[in-house]
């Protein structure tokens, strides 16, 4: 197991310790930090996805407008 030392302010550590009263600490604060990183991860897997769908848009031809209002009269139907 690691240590690991941070700083941050005494409000935060404060209302940190009223918010976890009685639970263990150290737990909370691993628990916390493997949540950020799971977001971290699924941010950038989002941001992966999203770049991959618009580098396929930008390979597809652009439609006419002529072939968009055909579609819509297509799907209103």
């Amino acid at each position: 197991m690691a240590t690991v030392n941070f700083s941050v302010p005494d409000q935060v550590k404060s209302a940190f310790n009223d918010a976890f009263d009685g639970e263990n600490k150290s737990a909370v604060i691993a628990r916390l930090m493997q949540q950020a990183v799971e977001d971290r991860l699924r941010r950038r897997r989002r941001a992966a996805a999203i770049d991959a769908l618009l580098e396929l848009r930008r390979q597809q031809p652009p439609f006419s407008d002529k072939e968009i209002a055909r579609v819509r009269q297509v799907v209103r139907r």
